[in-house]
């Protein structure tokens, strides 16, 4: 099946988003036959509604720069400074490195 990028309106926001090429082959590899209707910050918007409803409250974050790449972040634990923080890409790979 050959895709093209299609632009498509969140129905939360209505802005629109692109629903790209790469996506709608992830979606067609895990069997997802409705299109998205959601762009992605409104998705993870209600994403993290969800979560914090089932923690009893919102998650709070905490803005912290990456100790192995220097990028700003944002983590789910206030840092100490006793212990490096990673952006979620470095702590991905220390973990697989392990």
């Amino acid at each position: 099946m050959t895709f093209e990028d299609k632009t498509l309106t969140c129905e939360d926001c209505g802005e629109e988003f692109v629903f790209s090429v790469e996506e709608q082959e992830f979606y067609d590899s895990k069997g997802f036959e409705n299109e998205p209707k959601r762009c992605k910050p409104c998705r993870q918007k209600r994403k993290e509604s969800r979560r914090g409803s089932k923690m009893g409250g919102s998650r709070q974050f905490y803005d912290a720069v990456c100790d192995s790449c220097g990028e700003q972040t944002t983590v789910p634990f206030k840092p100490s400074g006793d212990k490096p923080v990673y952006c979620r890409e470095c702590y991905q790979k220390l973990r697989n490195d392990k």
